[in-house]
């Protein structure tokens, strides 16, 4: 047994372990499994199915990788996990597969942090550094964009988009779209505003964040209808590329609508 794999560890035949990865004690590792370059497995991982994992990814004890969906119309299809390069998936972390209902692939962006107990149900597209933060839920379909940010035993509905650089309260139940650069927060979640502390902390100036504001404002303002105001966004910053992202997210609405501010 090589040095980096410890001699507990079960490894099946057929899986792919590059060279430089590390695989610690009683990891449980599938045949159609592939293990890229200093990935490195603390002890306890079981990882099974057609899953990737990227380079310098690190996994804690007693996550659970590529199990089954939990999707009772799931009949056995050979579908894929595919997790990025240079994530951080904590202790119990569960992701599962796509299924034929979805694209038949959960897709995990790079440079995540997925804490203690978090979870990625099938079919989820999670982009570039994102956090999900203790026992963060993510059903079935769900996108997150770049640098979203999941709160503490927040929970997303199957299919809700959640933008990028979008921040979600702990303990928020999150039942519509949330705009890119948004905050919700609430046991139902609701609107609450720009994240601002994440756009300062991302190196946005002050002038594209005070843009943002006045978009927003007039976007989730009384006057006119959702449509007449995006139209009146769209025209009053055609040439602002933050507030354009938010009216194509809007207009690129699927099976919910947007989260709205809770009305006064």
């Amino acid at each position: 047994m090589p040095k980096n794999i410890h001699h507990t560890a079960i490894i099946e035949d057929g899986a792919q372990i590059a060279d430089t990865a590390q695989i610690g004690p009683y990891c449980c590792i599938g045949p159609n499994v592939t293990i890229e370059n200093n990935v490195i497995l603390r002890s306890h991982v079981h990882v099974e199915g057609s899953t990737t994992i990227g380079e310098d990814s690190r996994v804690f004890p007693f996550a659970s990788l590529g199990t089954p969906p939990q999707d009772l119309k799931y009949d056995g299809e050979k579908s894929e996990l595919i997790i990025g390069k240079n994530n951080t998936i904590r202790e119990h972390v569960t992701m599962n597969p796509g299924t034929k209902g979805g694209e038949m692939k959960t897709i995990i962006g790079d440079n995540g942090l997925y804490m203690m107990a978090s979870h990625v149900a099938h079919d989820c597209k999670i982009g570039n550094n994102v956090i999900l933060a203790n026992n963060a839920t993510l059903a079935g379909h769900v996108h997150v964009g770049d640098y979203a940010v999941l709160g503490g035993l927040s929970a997303v509905h199957q299919f809700v988009r959640i933008g990028k650089h979008a921040i979600i309260g702990g303990m928020s139940g999150v039942e519509s779209d949330v705009i890119p650069y948004g905050r919700v927060k609430g046991e139902r979640a609701f609107l609450a505003g720009l994240n601002l502390i994440g756009l300062e902390r991302r190196g946005f100036t002050k002038q594209q964040i005070r843009k943002l504001q006045r978009a927003f404002n007039q976007l989730f303002g009384d006057e006119g209808t959702l449509e007449e105001r995006l139209d009146s966004v769209s025209e009053g910053f055609s040439d602002d590329d933050l507030v354009t992202s938010i009216i194509t997210f809007a207009r690129d609405k699927t099976k919910f609508p947007l989260c709205q501010p809770r009305k006064k």
